[in-house]
C-alpha cells in the first residue's frame, strides 16, 4: 500500500469513529499527478447524492505533461462503493450527526483507493487535551531512553 496523499489535519480536527475503503474514479492525468504526490485533501469532504458517494473539494494538481488533455484541479470525483455500504453510512450520518471525510489516497495493486472516515468534530478543549497527552508521552519516552 503506497500512500500518495494524506489528510494530516483530519486526526487533529476530528475524532475518527469508523473508517472505510472505497475506489475512486480518476482520469489518466489525475493518477499520474497523484503518483508525483501532487494532491491535497485538506478541506475535502464526501457527500452522498442519489445513492452515490462523491468526493468534493479535493485538489489534484494538473499533470505537468498533460497539455490540452489535463483535468480540472477541483472537480467532483465519484467514489465507488456497494449500495448497501452507502446506505449504512448515510443512515449513520443522519442519525448521529456525523461527517464523512477522506483520510488518504493510496494504491492497492496499482488501483487507486481512498480511505474515508466517519468523524465527529473535536471541541477546542479536546484538541488541547490531545496535545497535552502527546507531549507527556514524548517526555516519558525521552526519560526512558
Amino acid at each position: 500500500m503506497a500512500k500518495l496523499v494524506s489528510n494530516k489535519k483530519a486526526y487533529y480536527h476530528y475524532e475518527i469513529i469508523e473508517t472505510y475503503e472505497a475506489g475512486i474514479k480518476l482520469l489518466g492525468t489525475e493518477i499520474k499527478s497523484l503518483r508525483n504526490h501532487g494532491g491535497n485533501l485538506d478541506g475535502a469532504f464526501c457527500k452522498i447524492l442519489d445513492f452515490e458517494m462523491w468526493l468534493l473539494g479535493a485538489s489534484i494538481v494538473p499533470y505537468k505533461h498533460g497539455a490540452a488533455f489535463n483535468h480540472e484541479e477541483l472537480r467532483d470525483r465519484k467514489l465507488l462503493m456497494h449500495k448497501k455500504e452507502i446506505l449504512k453510512i448515510s443512515q449513520k450520518i443522519k442519525e448521529k450527526g456525523l461527517s464523512l471525510i477522506p483520510l488518504c489516497i493510496y494504491l492497492k495493486k496499482n488501483i487507486a483507493k481512498i480511505e474515508i472516515a466517519l468523524v465527529r468534530g473535536k471541541k477546542k478543549y479536546d484538541k488541547r487535551h490531545a496535545i497535552k497527552e502527546r507531549e507527556e508521552k514524548r517526555r516519558i519516552q525521552r526519560i526512558t531512553n
